[in-house]
């Protein structure tokens, strides 16, 4: 098999045009304002906490995971024949996974750091120091390296016997392990661990160390309460939408339903888009460290 044939959203022309300009402006947009977070963070003196260091990092995979597939399923709205390489489709797969576990293990970090500045504000400059962020960091982008890797593992060794039409925008494991005519069910045990079953608990805990966040803010003032509830409302609010699409799409049986394509849009185009907005809208110091920024740059 040299190459598959993808069916993508809708073959209505009308509507493919349409979407193709939302999906372009969109991805612009998004990679924009993602590269525009890290340029103000790197930039400003006054964002050098390691919460805006995780950020940046967080704003780099979110640009590089919406540059993945949404260009081309974008420009792919523009012929009825969409087709991906068997070397193109295994790059797709590679990185989205490579990205993916890297940015959830960037959101866990981010969860551990909030969780030392609310619960150990005493210890907190002590605790999350530079080498510790730069290490923490550092396995994030190697696990990520190493979940991809695990995914890859067996896929090359599939067979394609009867059709190379793949009923998706974009190339997926469970895509390719329903038309694939090898025994698929091993391959299959290990996507669903190795992507849903560390989503899934990765989600848990998350949401047990806000639990706990929580039920520890009564002795803070009322504006401490507030800071603290924005900030962790923030990062929450990023988790929910990025680990939502992961725990449907993997903590089931090998299938495909048609509702993987929406997910997959909204996986792959507006989370990537919404993080930099839910970041942004509701800290106060990244929106007056971007006004600073650009009137230096307008003056």
């Amino acid at each position: 098999m040299t190459e598959f044939v993808l069916l993508g959203l809708t073959r209505d022309p009308h509507l493919q045009k349409v979407l193709f300009a939302v999906f372009l402006f969109i991805f612009l947009f998004t990679v924009l304002a993602n590269l525009f977070i890290v340029t103000t963070i790197c930039l400003s003196p006054t964002l050098s906490a390691p919460m805006y260091f995780f950020l940046t990092h967080l704003s780099l995979l979110d640009a590089s995971l919406t540059s993945v597939s949404t260009p081309k399923m974008t420009f792919d709205l523009l012929y009825q024949r969409r087709t991906i390489s068997w070397g193109g489709c295994l790059t797709q797969l590679f990185m989205e996974h490579f990205l993916g576990a890297s940015e959830v293990i960037i959101l866990t970090v981010m969860a551990y750091d909030r969780y030392v500045a609310i619960r150990k504000p005493l210890h907190y400059t002590a605790v999350m120091r530079q080498g510790l962020c730069q290490l923490l960091v550092a396995v994030a982008w190697t696990g990520g390296v190493l979940h991809a890797s695990v995914q890859m593992l067996f896929t090359g060794d599939l067979a394609f016997c009867s059709t190379n039409v793949i009923d998706h925008v974009m190339c997926d494991f469970y895509s390719l392990l329903e038309i694939s005519c090898s025994d698929t069910y091993r391959l299959g045990m290990v996507v669903a661990a190795n992507t849903g079953g560390m989503a899934l608990l990765i989600f848990f805990l998350l949401l047990i160390s806000y639990i706990v966040i929580l039920s520890s803010l009564k002795s803070y003032s009322s504006e401490g309460r507030r800071k603290a509830l924005s900030t962790c409302g923030s990062h929450f609010t990023v988790v929910m939408l990025f680990f939502g699409p992961c725990v449907f799409t993997y903590t089931r049986p090998v299938a495909t339903y048609p509702a993987d394509k929406l997910v997959t849009v909204f996986y792959g185009i507006l989370t990537p888009l919404l993080n930099p907005i839910i970041y942004t809208v509701r800290n106060t110091e990244v929106k007056n460290a971007m006004r600073s920024l650009l009137k230096k740059r307008v003056t």
